[in-house]
């Protein structure tokens, strides 16, 4: 293997329904952010802007259009050019596999061994960050062992249950990991792990050889988290801004961050740059009857009401005197005139008739699913809504 040189896993096969049904039928990671972005941008422009330029990306069997939709040929982060190379593996559970087929790690073994790589990355697919990848691999490079962890100091409403927390010593070695559920509530922030660490190729090989043994299939993620248990273990702590999306909420509260102007600029436009699929649309028409503020807004919309305090997405048509408040509209949704949309998120390709409202509250958004037509009002207060009031969805 050649000295220095890196490859990156991302992995996006862990399912959240608390993220229902936004990820009904695409993967998390391609979740749409900020009106223009989408997740894997972010794992995606880390990685590039790193100089790796072999990436493994391994998704779900059945959630894979809205990727190959979105990434195509890779030429936004550069991933098409000479040098650059990535791979999609699509993974099967245990219901869907066929014994007689090759094993989940043996296809990333291979992709490992060919990638001729000293150091690989792995990298989940819930986490915003905006992280100098070359800065980790410094420092797992100068302490010399099989893994180096990434984590950051977390206020606990911002941990989901199931994620890990870290314990680690004075001089960066991690000395032991619980689940979130599990940990003993002292401080009011925590060391919370990224999902993203690096480690030595020839180790981590050794490693799924060793777990192929098993019958059962574990994932990538949870061989590293074993390994943390019993390998010495070191932490590089990421000091920039994060956002851990685990369930509705922490979603609805990750892009309306966007609108503060310091997280944003945190997130978004540091040093390094975050890379998106290009979109070629005309500038947004804004009409003398509208009103906007303190929002974002895509290319490609006609905004002829109001709008405060939201991110619009690309195509978005807002007609006369209708109202989008604390909400997030995804792509080519439509609102009509003397509608009401607030604490919502609108899938794509949704239409508010006139007169409808839909409102939900700051701690519980109303979410309304891709291609939905609402044609009565839907107030929630609490958990649900009534679906009898969507004449028609698809997925």
């Amino acid at each position: 293997m050649k000295t220095n040189k890196t490859c990156a896993i991302i992995a996006d096969i862990k399912k959240m329904d608390t993220l229902l049904p936004l990820t009904n039928r695409r993967p998390v990671s391609l979740l749409p952010f900020d009106g223009i972005y989408r997740m894997i941008d972010f794992n995606l422009s880390n990685v590039i802007d790193a100089d790796i330029h072999s990436i493994y990306m391994i998704f779900n069997q059945g959630m894979t259009q809205s990727v190959i939709d979105h990434i195509n040929g890779g030429k936004e982060w550069n991933l098409n050019s000479l040098p650059n190379r990535y791979f999609m593996h699509f993974f099967q559970g245990l219901k869907e596999r066929n014994p007689e087929e090759d094993h989940y790690y043996d296809s990333v073994i291979e992709y490992i061994q060919k990638s001729d790589s000293e150091f690989t990355v792995f990298m989940g697919n819930k986490m915003l960050c905006n992280l100098d990848l070359s800065q980790v691999r410094n420092v797992h490079k100068m302490h010399r062992e099989d893994i180096t962890v990434v984590y950051k100091k977390m206020p606990q409403e911002k941990i989901a249950p199931e994620d890990i927390i870290l314990d680690i010593s004075d001089n960066g070695k991690v000395k032991g990991i619980t689940s979130a559920q599990n940990a003993i509530v002292e401080n009011e922030v925590d060391n919370l792990f990224m999902n993203i660490c690096i480690v030595k190729s020839d180790w981590l090989i050794q490693e799924l050889t060793k777990w192929r043994q098993n019958e059962d299939i574990a994932t990538i993620e949870d061989v590293l988290k074993d390994a943390i248990k019993t390998k010495t273990t070191w932490a590089f702590e990421y000091t920039g801004y994060l956002s851990n999306i685990f369930d509705i909420k922490s979603y609805y509260d990750a892009n309306m961050e966007m609108l503060d102007s310091s997280k944003f600029l945190s997130l978004l436009h540091s040093s390094k740059k975050i890379y998106m699929k290009n979109i070629n649309e005309v500038p947004t028409y804004y009409a003398k009857t509208s009103r906007v503020n303190g929002s974002q807004v895509a290319a490609g919309c006609l905004v002829y009401g109001n709008v405060e305090h939201s991110l619009l997405s690309t195509g978005t048509i807002v007609k006369e005197n209708a109202t989008i408040s604390d909400s997030i509209v995804m792509a080519k949704s439509t609102i009509k005139k003397d509608a009401v949309v607030k604490y919502a998120i609108l899938d794509k390709n949704v239409v508010i008739e006139e007169g409808v409202s839909v409102i939900g509250t700051p701690e519980n958004p109303i979410v309304i699913k891709k291609n939905a037509h609402i044609v009565e009002d839907m107030i929630q207060m609490e958990e649900q809504v009534d679906e009898s009031l969507i004449l028609h969805s698809g997925v």
